[in-house]
């Protein structure tokens, strides 16, 4: 029978700074975590020696904290480890919620440790953490099928369809968080994967406009 897993004590969303990559498929961890924030009525403050923002919340009576590294995606390593040094918080309490390429928009995976799959926010937190023992929750944006374009492509703007999808799976993620905070890991897991995804029904072309 597996451990159960611990209860997380920071939940780092991760994404890129400033308005221009705002709605970009690279800033979903940013999404999820700015949206539990509104849920719970908390506000993200910049907070230099965390090197992000910072906001902490209560959920379920357990006290939460929530960062956005402000370091750009590839150094998001240096925020989450400065947090985690100064209040005690180990690798195994740390829930990383990140954009995968691996699974379709609308898909959310919950993973136990891992390797960093070629993301360059996870390959980071693994150097600066010192290992990899730390959960995530990962965000299907899609795989635009060619190597050389993904750069581009996580750095675009999703269209509304998968915008759409990637939405309601982070809805359906914070409504799994109780279980996760309280140690109900793999009820959540067989929650979330288990999950039916309803694609949007594609637009009815516009008649031509009648002929006078």
């Amino acid at each position: 029978m597996s451990e159960p897993a611990p209860a997380p004590q920071l939940l780092v969303g991760l994404g890129n700074p400033g308005p221009q990559y705002a709605g970009t498929r690279h800033n979903a961890g940013f999404w999820l975590a700015d949206e539990l924030a509104r849920q719970h009525g908390g506000q993200f403050r910049p907070d230099a020696k965390y090197h992000g923002e910072t906001c902490r919340i209560a959920l379920d009576g357990q006290d939460l904290w929530l960062l956005k590294p402000m370091t750009f995606m590839n150094r998001s390593g240096q925020a989450v480890a400065a947090l985690g040094r100064f209040h005690r918080i180990p690798p195994a309490a740390i829930l990383v919620a990140h954009d995968d390429l691996d699974l379709p928009p609308g898909t959310v995976r919950l993973k136990q440790a891992g390797g960093h799959g070629g993301h360059n926010g996870l390959r980071d937190l693994i150097a600066h953490l010192g290992g990899n023992g730390f959960a995530r929750v990962r965000l299907g944006i899609g795989h635009p099928g060619d190597s050389r374009e993904v750069l581009d492509y996580v750095l675009r703007r999703p269209p509304h369809s998968e915008q759409t999808l990637i939405e309601q799976a982070i809805l359906d993620t914070l409504r799994e968080l109780p279980r996760i905070l309280t140690g109900q890991w793999q009820r959540a897991v067989q929650a979330l994967h288990g999950r039916r995804i309803e694609p949007l029904p594609a637009p009815v072309p516009a008649r031509p406009a009648a002929k006078p």
